[in-house]
């Protein structure tokens, strides 16, 4: 096969896209030499990879095939250079960690904090999605590591448990539920303090709401757990925080606190990756210290 990893970009480019034209000038490349490019990966691999149309270009199965196999390819050729720049004075590497907000918000920034501080050539691309697209992510090697809760399947991934990570209701002192022992369904006839719409958790709560057949009725979002839970004790409404976020908060006896007995609120967090053996050397590095508390308090 006579096609370079140039050829792999410009043709993923042009499937990001959707028509040539685009994916030449992502590429940095005219659109003659791109098409050129093409019809000759095209030739060497024997199959048609695209199908052109009047309104773009669109991937046959297997293009598909082509478009999976070149992300990992070109995901292991950014592997080998970061490797190698570990040997290179003055040269970084990036580790790409995904995780959810309850490990973005508790757990993780005294720990990415030191991480950094003690590898000065090693910067950390950091995310926060839902446990289910970290997952996603992770399969397609588009990310080295990632946090995620043990809600989600995991299958294909190698995982590692991280911290516990309950969640609990919480609600005004004076609050109609508050005398009694409640279900996160019982809680969804009345109003809520969200997080912001594009965090994983609030993401995760409503998902929970559907399945259960209710719409979760947000009143005001809050930028943190923090900012939820001060709402919460003013009167606005009930809330949902992880019970670390509840127990470093000061002013805990302002708000009634139980814990959610549904098994998707009994969480662990889980580090996981497809391979922790096959990862490069810079996101060996992150896992070692992310797994080190776990190893001083087994």
């Amino acid at each position: 096969m006579h096609f370079d990893l140039i050829d792999l970009r410009l043709y993923l480019h042009v499937l990001d896209a959707g028509n040539i034209t685009a994916g030449a000038s992502r590429s940095h490349l005219s659109l003659a030499a791109a098409s050129a490019r093409i019809r000759a990966m095209e030739a060497a691999l024997g199959v048609e990879c695209l199908e052109r149309g009047r309104r773009g270009v669109t991937p046959t199965a297997a293009g598909q095939a082509l478009a999976r196999h070149a992300r990992l390819l070109l995901q292991q050729a950014e592997h080998l250079q970061q490797d190698l720049a570990e040997y290179a004075n003055g040269v970084k590497g990036q580790v790409r960690l995904l995780c959810n907000t309850t490990a973005l918000s508790e757990y993780l920034p005294e720990l990415l904090a030191d991480f950094l501080r003690d590898h000065p050539n090693l910067d950390i691309d950091l995310q926060e999605l839902p446990s289910l697209r970290i997952t996603q992510a992770l399969r397609q090697g588009t990310a080295d590591l990632g946090i995620i809760s043990d809600a989600v399947d995991t299958h294909g991934l190698q995982t590692l448990a991280f911290r516990d990570d309950p969640l609990v209701l919480v609600m005004p002192l004076e609050h109609p539920l508050a005398a009694s022992t409640v279900s996160f369904i019982d809680s969804l006839h009345y109003d809520y303090v969200g997080l912001a719409a594009h965090s994983a958790l609030a993401v995760y709560l409503e998902e929970q709401a559907l399945h259960a057949g209710f719409r979760l009725h947000t009143r005001i979002r809050a930028e943190g757990f923090d900012g939820v839970l001060r709402m919460v004790a003013r009167g606005a409404g009930l809330g949902i925080v992880p019970q670390a976020a509840l127990a470093r908060w000061p002013w805990v006896q302002r708000v009634k606190a139980q814990p959610l007995r549904e098994a998707w609120a009994c969480r662990t967090l889980l580090l996981c990756a497809r391979s922790f053996e096959h990862l490069p050397g810079y996101a060996r590095a992150l896992l070692d210290t992310l797994a080190l508390p776990l190893r001083k308090n087994p």
